[in-house]
């Protein structure tokens, strides 16, 4: 739901390829996938022996499927229950790409259109103080130019234990988990964070900057964009996902909460490598809380390696070339990073994220979770990586970009 990492942790690796990869135009053939597996399996199993991450799987994937696909470590310590491609947790922010899809699958079924104000949808207002007579629009969510900032409230108040657990065990843990019976629904949650009358407002919830002005990731201005979307078709935001998204991909082992899918599958999360954290939910799930595996991400990495091309199948041609388009420009960034290979604040497309060397894709972190996932529209091979132990260390990072180097410097073999 949150960034990756913190700022100062993020940055620590500028690590980037100097391999120059075929076009896709240029690889007529890929040499047969499994020519480098030992090579690439020996690679992981290296850097999980360092020691700071319990599990993880990756997945590597062009426009016809998976190159490579395996889990390393356990989903659950105690246990040792082995970490596979099948495991299933939640993957925070790449969960943000979803809510993309779904807005141009609205737009294509004439629900909505992205330059739509979107108090034209919600049953509340929501207005920026400081400039009350510009309208906010579903594009400003979409491309977190809508000056709506994440506040203390929503850091305390969005993350809801699934079970009951006594006070002495949430002691020591760094977030705030509220209690099961806080969960409740987008349309009631929003308001009382973005309505002047809720009880949570405040106006630093605001930028004092004109909407459509500045880039601000904003978690509640995409959660939001997900309750406008509910509101202009009238259907719940996780059901439109299954019937538009998570169904014609037959990503069958995902969904938005514990309900939805196989509970035995789901690993443990860790807060480091001794401690495991308790299992939790987002009343903002929108934003963070697709619960999928390595094997599922494929299928839908794959789908926008195609849909880049031309060839997708969940949206029309024209809608993609919308999705993906460069949204923002130079003057919507007070800075931004161009050499961090896996930055996906340097440009916006609806919801997706560009880096500055060029690959697409986004990045994810939450409370035992980091995500990362990319494609190269050069060479069409896209890279999946998710663990379950929140990064608290340089060594940490180190090992978590290590995998993600490792499988792009296979990528790069497929490609020649």
């Amino acid at each position: 739901m949150k960034t990756i990492l913190t700022v100062g942790l993020f940055f620590i690796l500028l690590l980037t390829h100097k391999n120059s990869p075929k076009t896709v135009s240029q690889q007529n053939s890929f040499p047969p996938a499994l020519l480098y597996p030992d090579t690439l399996t020996q690679a992981l199993n290296d850097l999980y022996s360092q020691g700071y991450i319990n599990g993880f799987a990756v997945t590597l994937v062009n426009e016809s499927g998976p190159l490579y696909q395996k889990g390393f470590g356990y989903m659950d310590v105690a246990s040792q229950k082995p970490y596979t491609d099948s495991t299933i947790q939640n993957i925070a922010s790449i969960s943000k790409t979803f809510i993309g899809i779904s807005l141009m699958k609205a737009q294509e079924l004439g629900k909505l259109k992205l330059d739509d104000p979107i108090n034209s949808y919600l049953p509340f207002k929501v207005i920026n103080p400081y400039f009350p007579e510009k309208e906010i629009t579903i594009r400003h969510l979409a491309t977190h130019t809508s000056t709506i900032t994440d506040t203390r409230y929503y850091d305390k108040k969005s993350y809801v234990l699934k079970d009951d657990i006594a006070a002495d065990k949430l002691k020591d843990l760094n977030e705030t988990f509220n209690p099961p019976s806080s969960k409740t629904t987008l349309l009631e949650f929003l308001p009382m964070i973005l309505d002047s009358k809720g009880k949570y407002y405040k106006k630093k919830g605001f930028l004092q900057e004109l909407p459509g002005i500045k880039f601000d990731y904003s978690n509640i201005g995409a959660t939001l964009a997900a309750l406008v979307l509910e509101q202009a078709t009238g259907v719940p935001f996780d059901e439109f996902t299954v019937k538009y998204i998570l169904n014609p991909l037959n990503m069958d082992a995902s969904g938005w909460s514990y309900d939805q899918i196989d509970l035995s599958m789901h690993s443990k999360l860790y807060s480091n490598t001794e401690s495991e954290l308790p299992f939790y939910e987002l009343i903002t799930y929108p934003d963070g809380g697709m619960r999928t595996t390595a094997k599922d991400m494929g299928k839908y990495l794959s789908e926008l390696i195609k849909a880049k091309s031309g060839k997708g199948t969940l949206l029309n041609p024209d809608s993609y070339k919308e999705y993906f388009k460069e949204q923002l420009n130079e003057s919507h960034f007070e800075e931004r990073d161009s050499v961090f290979p896996y930055n996906d604040e340097y440009n916006m497309g609806i919801f997706i994220g560009h880096s500055g060397n060029g690959a697409i894709g986004h990045t994810g972190g939450d409370p035992g979770v980091s995500s990362l996932m990319f494609f190269d529209p050069k060479t069409g091979i896209g890279r999946f990586l998710m663990i379950n132990t929140s990064l608290t260390s340089k060594e940490g990072a180190n090992e978590f970009f290590g995998i993600m180097n490792a499988l792009g410097d296979h990528a790069a073999k497929l490609s020649q």
